[in-house]
């Protein structure tokens, strides 16, 4: 190579490497003399899949910090003789549905229509919502959705206020953390905390169904279902915002989750009957 080429060159390889690194974060080996490189591309962690269990989801949220006046319950079906069963005062819902083609196509559309302003989606600055870019990680997602969008009322009282760092609850210390970022920022501070990651794990392990292995495919995904400034949102960590589906009574977040929301997951099953649905409310074993 002519020798008064080669600074030019680094000077070329540095802006082609900027441009890259700006775009995705890489590792990258560049052999200067053959312009031969090596690109490893750094994909997102993947975990193993949580299940939708109540005591599994309520001993998980216990040790992050979850008020024990609240529980998880199970919601048996979407009646109203079974929606009856769910205990009082739902602050929020956690649906497991199917993935297949009509959820993904409709996932699809629904997109499309609010980049277009075709459908309305006005999200109040008081929604938390994260995106999900770690593996598998939907359960954890899904929990976060529902307890730091009501944070105010479920966080257990016990725990140490703004001035004891030391001894605040995880889903304290989480929320101070990441209350000022963007909803990609908040998930790529999950990629990379390792006390969550062992949170998961542990729940993982404890649920009463067979752990299926890293590699295998899952085709099942939680959402949350909450209320907030008196609208139903929908939290979907693979979705760009929160999507609003319009104003709600207090008290109504449970059935019209089911009405608005559930039952359209139903329609696109393409006969599915694996669902699995829990509710955020009072601990029935405290009345």
């Amino acid at each position: 190579m002519n020798q008064h080429a080669l600074p030019k060159l680094c000077e070329d390889l540095k802006k082609e490497n900027h441009s890259v690194s700006s775009k995705k974060k890489t590792n990258r080996h560049i052999d200067l003399h053959t312009k031969f490189e090596t690109i490893i591309i750094m994909s997102p962690p993947k975990w193993l899949p949580l299940e939708s269990n109540p005591t599994v989801l309520n001993d998980f949220s216990y040790a992050l910090g979850l008020s024990t006046k609240y529980a998880w319950s199970d919601i048996f079906g979407f009646d109203d003789d079974l929606l009856a069963m769910v205990p009082p005062n739902v602050k929020a819902v956690v649906l497991l549905f199917p993935i297949t083609e009509k959820s993904e196509s409709y996932q699809k559309e629904q997109r499309e229509k609010i980049e277009r302003n075709e459908r309305e989606n006005v999200v109040s600055e008081n929604v938390y919502y994260m995106r999900q870019t770690v593996g598998n990680a939907c359960g954890t997602i899904g929990v976060f959705h529902a307890v730091m969008n009501n944070r105010e009322d479920v966080l257990d009282e016990t725990v140490a206020k703004d001035d004891d760092e030391d001894n605040k609850s995880y889903f304290q210390r989480f929320f101070e953390k990441t209350k000022d970022m963007t909803p990609d920022e908040r998930a790529k501070f999950v990629e990379t905390d390792t006390d969550l990651e062992s949170f998961h794990a542990t729940a993982v392990n404890a649920g009463d169904t067979e752990v299926p292995s890293i590699d295998a495919k899952i085709d099942l995904h939680f959402i949350a279902l909450v209320e907030r400034d008196g609208r139903l949102y929908e939290l979907d960590g693979r979705k760009q915002s929160a999507i609003d589906h319009g104003a709600i009574e207090r008290g109504d977040l449970l059935k019209q989750s089911v009405e608005r929301v559930i039952k359209g997951f139903m329609e696109r099953a393409d006969g599915s009957i694996h669902f699995g649905a829990c509710a955020l409310a009072e601990n029935s074993e405290l009345f």
